[in-house]
């Protein structure tokens, strides 16, 4: 894959997910703003009661989640985004960097690979929890949808610190691996001709 080629997937990888959040805050928004009560009400206190109602919404909305019926919606909203090709990478990448923002750890953002079988590695995160027996928990995230994976338990020995970015790991496990940097060194070829 060419560099511009690369450099154009990273950077819509990183910031796709963002547009995509304000696309959604600024649509909620308009529409509570549009509303005809608040509407009527003059230019600053219109605001402030329009923000409130947002507030009050996205609380709701986290509050039901908490519920049966809530984690029923979430599953199924899940799966239906998950069969969009498109939509599915937006979706899974806005939902992990809100999850990742909210949550506020920052040991989560810190890519380190695991080797399960001799000559196998596989890319995972630092959760910043560690098990009562000294193990690192870690969450290795599956390729494309990186909202699920598998929670493991490694003793710390078998963790390989990597000096790896936290956008070249992502951007590697959203793609499939198709967004591996092109590490190969250049080969030198002689041209000169013997005569």
């Amino acid at each position: 894959m060419s560099s511009w080629r690369r450099d154009f997937a990273s950077g819509s990888i990183v910031l796709a997910p963002v547009l995509v959040i304000l696309f959604v805050l600024n649509y909620f928004y308009s529409r509570i703003v549009d509303l005809p009560v608040i509407k009527q009400l003059p230019g600053p206190i219109g605001f402030v009661v329009a923000v409130t109602v947002f507030v009050m919404l996205v609380f709701s909305v986290g509050y039901l989640m908490r519920t049966t019926v809530g984690r029923l919606f979430e599953s199924y909203l899940d799966a239906a985004m998950n069969r969009v090709p498109l939509i599915r990478v937006l979706y899974n990448a806005s939902k992990l960097a809100v999850e990742t923002a909210v949550s506020g750890t920052e040991d989560l953002q810190k890519p380190v690979k695991i080797e399960p079988w001799d000559g196998m590695r596989m890319t995972a995160f630092k959760t910043g929890k560690t098990t009562d027996d000294g193990r690192v928990v870690l969450f290795m995230p599956t390729a494309p949808n990186i909202t699920t994976g598998f929670v493991m338990e490694v003793d710390p020995e078998d963790v390989t610190e990597t000096d790896e970015r936290v956008e070249e790991a992502l951007t590697r496990v959203l793609s499939a691996g198709f967004g591996e940097e092109d590490r190969t060194p250049p080969v030198d070829i002689d041209t000169r001709s013997e005569d």
